[in-house]
């Protein structure tokens, strides 16, 4: 395998550091799995062997900024070139308490690389690459299950660690691979461990599966099949809907569209997970009721600020629907969508029921939805698309006209904005025209 294509320079840099000071260097993780995959590398962990720490730390520091924060543990961060990249060396593992830092850890530079990657949670994170020959190794059959697309354990040491039961799905969900029968034996028999997860560890494990799935409903499943779903009470109930379980089959639709969509319209991570999260609770209650998707959201770590921008759209995903057969019947105010602007951002509650049209929809139904197109042009016509309206009308002007401060000028600013949201007016001297008319006693003239 020829690293020096792969690798960014600075990573090659500290691999020769290694080389340099007699130790093996050993590109290990996820960085092996991608390249094989024929996906860009991205975290780089690198595993030094036949070198004491001591002399490892020196080693790096010809090359690199050092942080010996995690020395002890035989970790050591390398700052090069605006790179952060972990080096460490193998070591053993004794659970000694709960949770994933109940662990008495033990580095061994001379430990084989096999028995060092038998940690490691499954055989396609197992596999390592010599940086001094570009030799492969893979003692646990990495390869042979990259190639049959199976995320399978690499030992009991699985056991130690819950989470590796949601990163069991994740990577499921991100690969489009299956879980081997065994894993996934493995999984439910620590059902019982997963109430030990933080919400912090599984938000992190949540967000991969979300924003790097193409068919986020793989992960979906795979917490079912593993037993993980027990986790997440208000997505099993719509497993139990009847008939078949049409809620549950729909939701899992409606959220591989939404997925498909932020990749078609290339959107931003900031701006693809609170959609995607929105499509994963738009099932859960009743229209109306966020009680069921705020419990999800909190259950998966979901942080209140993030939640905040979920909740809306939850609560309004059946808008464009509804307000495009209402207005097949009667005309549609504009200060009906201004109001709706104000609620959520129409843009993003557009894509979120263009989602649920194709996932509800047949498979070749993947066009245009004229509900959604309907309100997209109605919301760019008034100016609302993608802000919500800002009230014309402020304090100075009102102090401009006499009203002081207090409660009258609040009422007065209130029912000046409800006006503009009516479309009375659009622009400052409009408001302040109307605000001059509502107002008792005008003292000023009105600006020319």
């Amino acid at each position: 395998m020829n690293l020096s294509a792969t690798l960014p320079l600075p990573a090659l840099r500290l691999a020769e550091a290694i080389i340099a000071a007699g130790g093996q260097a050993v590109l290990v993780g996820g960085a092996v799995r991608d390249h094989l995959l024929g996906l860009p590398p991205k975290d780089i962990d690198i595993e030094a062997y036949g070198l004491s720490v001591e002399v490892l730390q020196a080693a790096l520091e010809r090359a690199a900024k050092i942080h010996a924060v995690g020395k002890s543990f035989g970790v050591l961060k390398a700052r090069i070139a605006g790179m952060d990249i972990d080096v460490s060396l193998p070591r053993r593992e004794k659970k000694v308490g709960q949770g994933h830092r109940g662990f008495a850890i033990d580095y061994d530079p001379f430990m084989p690389y096999a028995e060092a990657a038998s940690r490691r949670d499954f055989t396609i994170n197992a596999i390592g690459v010599d940086f001094g020959g570009g030799e492969i190794l893979d003692p646990w059959g990495g390869r042979r299950d990259l190639e049959a697309g199976l995320i399978r354990h690499v030992s009991d040491a699985f056991d130690e660690d819950p989470l590796r039961v949601l990163r069991a799905c994740q990577f499921s969900a991100r690969f489009g691979f299956a879980i081997a029968p065994e894993t996934l034996q493995k999984c439910r028999s620590l059902q019982g461990e997963l109430a030990t997860l933080s919400t912090e560890r599984i938000w992190e494990e949540f967000k991969k599966l979300l924003l790097k799935s193409p068919k986020p409903s793989l992960g979906i499943l795979g917490l079912d099949a593993t037993g993980a779903l027990v986790l997440f009470p208000e997505l099993a109930a719509l497993r139990g809907t009847q008939p078949a379980g049409d809620a549950w089959i729909q939701n899992n639709r409606v959220l591989d569209a939404c997925a498909a969509l932020c990749r078609e319209d290339k959107w931003e991570e900031k701006d693809a997970l609170p959609l995607l999260l929105a499509s994963l609770c738009q099932a859960l209650g009743k229209p109306g009721d966020e009680t069921p998707a705020k419990c999800l959201l909190g259950r998966i770590g979901c942080p209140p600020s993030l939640a905040e921008r979920v909740l809306p759209l939850v609560l309004e995903h059946d808008e464009p629907g509804r307000l495009w057969s209402q207005n097949c019947i009667e005309p549609v105010a504009d200060g009906v969508i201004r109001r709706l602007a104000l609620r959520v951002p129409i843009h993003a509650v557009c894509r979120l029921a263009l989602a649920d049209f194709r996932g509800r929809t047949a498979a070749d139904a993947a066009g245009p939805c004229v509900a959604v197109d309907w309100l997209l042009a109605r919301a760019a016509a008034l100016g609302v698309l993608e802000q919500a309206p800002k009230p014309l009308l402020q304090g100075r002007d009102a102090q401009a006209l006499g009203v002081k401060p207090g409660p009258a000028m609040g009422a007065l600013l209130k029912a000046a904005f409800e006006a503009q949201l009516d479309g009375e007016f659009g622009d400052l001297p409009g408001a302040v025209a109307w605000a001059h008319a509502h107002t008792p006693s005008p003292s000023l003239e009105l600006p020319r």
